[in-house]
């Protein structure tokens, strides 16, 4: 009801901020940020205060029953304001989990795994799934692992590596890439970004010998170079 669900002021800072105050409690907390773009406003209460919490206090406390919901990614006619993907900043964050879904399958799973994860974890909502084609969810609960990363397709010749909604084009550059060149790739969806199946990943390249990733973001800085320069 309306003790447990309800609106706030338009205050990023707040909002996070009095999630962080009912998590401490003890109590389920799940703050929503009206686009990924205006999270900003919360970075230092993410970072430096739901994060570190444990640390801090020497495990006495900590916000692990905090989730953090946000749409996220570029959509069309998202301009500067509604387009941004901003997992990079909060990868350099310890103490935090950040997820990406690439379907509402798969959304619900991670999410729910996300709210009964014992850390604080930021759920980015790619949101050109919320105009996609309706995708057949169970109704009762269940969970997808965390930090566990899905191999969507075998292949031989080239690994490909994507999260949310760039899923869907590498797997459609997989199939042209069969079809016109005979290159065989398998196809992986990261899934979790923070931290991420570093296992997984590997074992494909060592087996393909090549990596391609895929990913919406800025030219400097995005979380692929983090995969690429581990990888190496």
């Amino acid at each position: 009801g309306k003790d447990r669900v309800f609106n706030t002021p338009l205050c990023e800072q707040g909002i996070v901020g009095f999630g962080i105050g009912i998590a401490v409690t003890g109590a389920t907390a799940i703050a929503e940020i009206q686009f990924a773009d205006y999270i900003f406003p919360a970075f230092d209460q993410i970072v430096n205060e739901a994060a570190k919490y444990r640390y801090r206090s020497g495990d006495l406390f900590n916000c692990g029953n905090l989730t953090i919901r946000a749409p996220w990614g570029c959509v069309g006619h998202g301009a500067l304001y509604h387009s941004q993907s901003p997992e990079a900043f909060f990868a350099h964050c310890p103490g935090i989990k950040v997820v990406i879904p690439r379907s509402p399958l798969q959304a619900k799973g991670l999410l729910l795994s996300c709210i009964e994860d014992k850390n604080p974890c930021i759920f980015f909502e790619p949101k050109i799934l919320y105009r996609a084609a309706v995708e057949q969810v169970p109704v009762e609960p269940y969970n997808i692992p965390l930090s566990q990363a899905e191999v969507l397709q075998t292949g031989s010749d080239v690994t490909m590596v994507a999260w949310g909604t760039q899923v869907h084009v590498i797997k459609e550059v997989a199939a042209m890439a069969q079809e016109k060149l005979g290159v065989s790739c398998e196809v992986i969806d990261l899934r979790t970004i923070l931290p991420w199946d570093t296992e997984t990943v590997c074992k494909s390249v060592a087996k393909t010998g090549r990596l391609l990733i895929s990913h919406e973001a800025p030219l400097t800085g995005g979380f692929a170079s983090e995969i690429s320069s581990t990888v190496q």
